[in-house]
């Protein structure tokens, strides 16, 4: 089975937009979450495109209450599996001399979602 696939659209009036393919057009598309320092943003929506068998048009709408200085990162992952099909970072404040805390801040969120399934799988298997 081939891995669903997320890319970027674009950024629009403070929304995240995405074009979510999935190999099984007949299938449902996996249940997706967004989240912000290991916290679960809600808004997120995944419309079918009539036209377009297995594909899905994805929004994610930014909280404004989360964009602070600093460096932002958003994941959205596959709610069951917990595997990331796509990120975004949102940059205010300061301009930075490098995008390097953006990567940064990523790895932290990836890492903090290895432990999590590291966590439960242990906790399941013993």
């Amino acid at each position: 089975m081939t891995k669903p696939q997320l890319v970027k659209a674009r950024i629009q009036a403070g929304v995240w937009e995405g074009v979510l393919t999935i190999a099984d057009t007949q299938g449902t598309p996996p249940e997706l979450q967004v989240t912000h320092l290991s916290q679960k943003i809600d808004g997120l929506t995944a419309v079918p495109q009539p036209d377009q068998p297995g594909r899905y048009a994805v929004k994610v709408p930014i909280p404004a209450e989360l964009l602070t200085d600093g460096v932002q990162t958003f994941l959205i992952s596959d709610k069951n599996s917990g595997a990331t099909l796509n990120s975004f970072s949102i940059v205010t404040g300061q301009p930075l001399e490098t995008d390097i805390r953006a990567e940064v801040d990523l790895l932290r969120e990836e890492l903090d979602m290895l432990k999590r399934a590291f966590r439960r799988h242990c906790m399941e298997s013993s």
